[in-house]
């Protein structure tokens, strides 16, 4: 069974959650009040309306409410600007109280009514004294969230590999389900430090750019087998997945010659 659902991200989270749209009609890019486990929150569409199968569900799906109003966003740009400025206070707390945990980011729900303090720690932290501590000296509802590598880069910015603004800072793709069989299928090296980000984690771009590579490959030439161009028969030694060229290399005695063709230029003899 199929149902609707509308695709909405979170400022603090680089994760596609679905929700039911509700009835309302929501473009990409609309802000809008979203019901969640933890209250209410202000989320972005950044996938219109697209119907998946009930079964994909990982837990009951939650209404979109309503439509944000440019006001309600812009309020909570500014409750976010204050929250930002107890970051030096939140720290000191955390240090004093002997916690191994970092702070990365701290945030306030759009309604103002909490304090979100998203931070990282390698083990899980008993932060139940703390958060009393914290809700008194604020004078508010506080809320701690332990984030991940990947979710930290998303908070706080930076650059890739590339020279570019990290794919998730920019919301490219779904960041899900990165896998090392995406960097096989690009034929990148498998190197840890080669094909990951800031984060640690596999590149964001491996995942956005895959279905690409993945269309490629199934009319791309193998590599070695033996092609017919207009030079004649040479053997396929390297395929550019994305600009569909392929390099032959020709064996004349001991000459070793190489050429790059276009796809079109070329027919698969064997392989």
């Amino acid at each position: 069974m199929q149902i609707e659902v509308v695709g909405i991200k979170f400022k603090s989270s680089n994760h596609l959650y679905s929700f039911c749209p509700n009835g309302l009609e929501l473009k990409r890019g609309d802000y809008c009040i979203v019901e969640t486990d933890k209250g209410e929150s202000l989320g972005m569409v950044v996938k219109e309306k697209y119907n998946i199968n009930t079964d994909e569900l990982a837990s009951p799906l939650k209404n979109v409410l309503k439509i944000a109003s440019k006001e309600v966003v812009e309020r909570a740009e500014e409750y976010n600007k204050k929250a930002e400025q107890l970051y030096p206070t939140i720290v000191k707390i955390v240090k004093n109280s002997g916690l191994e945990m970092k702070i990365v980011k701290v945030e306030a729900s759009y309604d103002n009514s909490k304090i979100i303090i998203n931070f990282m720690a390698d083990t899980r932290v008993d932060f139940r004294d703390l958060v009393k501590q914290l809700a008194e000296t604020l004078k508010t509802r506080v809320e701690l969230r332990q984030i991940g590598n990947r979710d930290a880069v998303n908070m706080l910015g930076g650059f890739g590999p590339c020279g570019k603004i990290c794919c998730c800072v920019e919301n490219f793709g779904d960041v899900d389900h990165v896998t090392m069989k995406m960097a096989k299928t690009q034929n990148l090296s498998l190197n840890p430090n080669s094909i990951s980000g800031l984060c640690g984690k596999l590149m964001c771009c491996l995942a956005y750019e895959n279905e690409n590579y993945v269309e490629a490959l199934k009319v791309m030439p193998k590599i070695n087998s033996v092609v017919s161009t207009k030079d004649g028969e040479g053997t396929v030694v390297y395929n550019n997945l994305l600009a569909r060229k392929v390099d032959v290399k020709f064996v004349n005695g001991d000459d070793e010659e190489i050429k790059t063709y276009d796809l079109n230029e070329i027919k698969e003899k064997r392989k």
